[in-house]
């Protein structure tokens, strides 16, 4: 009788929706037209298929440079590689963040709080109404909620500055202790520096395991019904305990068996949360990776200056891992997408890491077979200038024009409009390194993802990167050229620029992306 019900409700439900029209199928009315736009900094790559890897002869036979014709979707890539000054904004963000939540702990819903008085201001004074700031208009106070509610007020240093002698107080821990400080320097304790983010594992999540369908006391194997028996997909680690295989959630079964016992064996997971993994991280780049990364060799003035001197902030940011590099991108996504839903528009795709066939599609810059960004054979032009960002001949560091790292424009640009695709910093990928990748990768938008775990040998920690340095010989420069870094150090010479996906069908003409016109995907061109 209850599954009788479910179908009579459908029926209704279906009824009710469809009741206007002319009865033929129209599609859901009312809905805007989507124009997509290029973000801020970055430029469009449309859809194509180029030959990936190196066309040299694998002379050592190490089977990383064989090629294969792949296709690549449409994408959106930064013109370069994330600077200084772009990456400080992210840092500047987390600890202001950090600074407004301990103020929103520290202060007294009672409004008793001398503090609260000047940051709630009139709120105070007229206890029965509230500002709304996101409509600009005031409105009832509810007595049942605190005068905290953030969605009421929304601390913000335009209120007030964090110089104030009752304020200070609240964030005292987080600058160095005394014992620490330089010449009595009060500078923020970087390492406490922490960002909290999510991200999905779609790949897990796409995982569809098995599920006990009990028909007449049996189940699919013939055994007689346990009633205690688990429908347990599979056994996952617990994130609780992770050196257990106690499972964290168990696949659900949403079909439906009809009449002549057919099952449209339709699957989905009982606890969607154990896909949604939070992680915390430290954000400040290892500045003192300029001296780790070189023995015997003088490099503490970029220590010193290189991260937060206004002279480097259009150079690019390194001593960023892989981890950092995809929790900015995330950040970076948050910020975007929550301005959009502000302003009423839809979110767009995440910014992300390329994988490594997306950074070559877009490295040879429309020249298929070309060994360099711009080019080739040779690194140089025709008047003899360098044509990248590296160490040219035996340590003439400086012949192409940069001694360490350049700023992120410099040079010219590919035939996408992308500079330093060669050279001044390698640019981390999504891509995990495997040397027999090509071997089994797809030819659809071919990516290979591992997401090591500490207790992973470091062989499973390593991440392609692509493009080669400031410190590289040539052979790095090359389009096809592949090497890696582990996920989990910091490099002088390593950075990243960030992708996003195109939506829509990402042909070469974006002028004739988007719309709701039935005839302008039809047209290719």
């Amino acid at each position: 009788m209850k599954k009788l019900m479910v179908f009579v409700v459908g029926i209704a439900v279906l009824i009710s929706s469809c009741n206007t029209g002319t009865g033929h199928l129209t599609g859901v009315q009312g809905r805007k037209a989507f124009f997509p736009e290029i973000p801020l900094g970055m430029v469009y790559i449309p859809s194509g298929s180029y030959t990936m890897g190196s066309g040299d002869q694998d002379v050592p036979f190490l089977h990383q440079s064989r090629s294969k014709v792949v296709s690549i979707p449409a994408i959106y890539m930064d013109q370069t590689e994330i600077t200084n000054n772009e990456y400080r904004e992210f840092v500047h963000w987390v600890r202001d963040s950090i600074f407004l939540e301990r103020i929103y702990e520290n202060l007294d819903p009672t409004g008793n709080n001398s503090i609260e008085e000047e940051l709630i201001g009139d709120m105070l004074s007229h206890p029965d109404v509230f500002y709304d700031e996101e409509n600009l208009e005031w409105k009832e106070f509810d007595p049942s909620e605190t005068y905290l509610n953030r969605e009421k007020f929304s601390l913000s240093w335009k209120v007030r500055g964090i110089d104030d002698e009752e304020i200070i107080p609240l964030i005292s821990d987080l600058y160095l202790r005394s014992n620490e400080r330089f010449y009595k320097r009060r500078d923020i304790d970087v390492r406490k520096l922490k960002f909290k983010y999510y991200w999905i594992d779609l790949n897990e999540a796409a995982k569809k395991g098995r599920v006990n369908i009990v028909r007449n006391g049996y189940n699919r194997d013939g055994d007689a019904t346990n009633p205690n028996l688990d429908p347990q997909h599979r056994e996952l680690k617990n994130p609780d305990n992770p050196f257990t295989t106690e499972p964290v959630g168990q696949d659900m079964d949403l079909g439906y068996f009809n009449k002549i016992g057919q099952n449209n064996a339709i699957r989905a997971h009982e606890d969607r949360g154990r896909f949604i993994i939070e992680e915390v991280i430290n954000v400040y780049p290892d500045t003192l990776c300029w001296i780790r990364d070189f023995t015997y060799s003088f490099n503490d003035p970029m220590t010193n200056m290189y991260f937060w001197h206004p002279a480097y902030d259009n150079y690019p940011v390194v001593g960023i891992t892989w981890v950092q590099a995809r929790a900015f991108s995330i950040w970076r996504t948050q910020k975007l997408n929550s301005w959009l839903a502000s302003v009423g528009l839809p979110w767009v795709q995440d910014f992300r890491l390329p994988n490594e066939g997306e950074w070559e599609y877009a490295s040879r810059g429309n020249l298929k077979l070309s060994p360099y960004p711009w080019g080739g054979p040779y690194i140089r032009n025709s008047g003899g200038c360098m044509l990248g960002n590296f160490k040219p001949m035996r340590g003439r560091y400086f012949d192409d024009g940069g001694f360490y790292t350049v700023k992120a424009y410099s040079y010219n640009p590919n035939g996408y409009g992308l500079y330093c695709m060669a050279g001044n910093v390698a640019e981390w990928t999504e891509t995990a390194f495997d040397e027999s990748v090509y071997e089994f990768s797809h030819d659809l938008s071919p990516e290979y993802r591992y997401n090591a775990l500490d207790w992973d040998p470091p062989v499973m920690k390593r991440k392609v990167i692509r493009g080669g340095s400031w410190k590289d010989i040539g052979y790095y420069l090359q389009n096809s050229t592949r090497t890696y870094e582990y996920q989990d150090t910091a490099k002088s010479y390593v950075g990243f620029r960030c992708v996003q996906s195109h939506i829509g069908r990402g042909g070469a003409d974006y002028d004739s992306e988007g719309g709701n016109e039935l005839r302008s995907d039809v047209e290719l061109r």
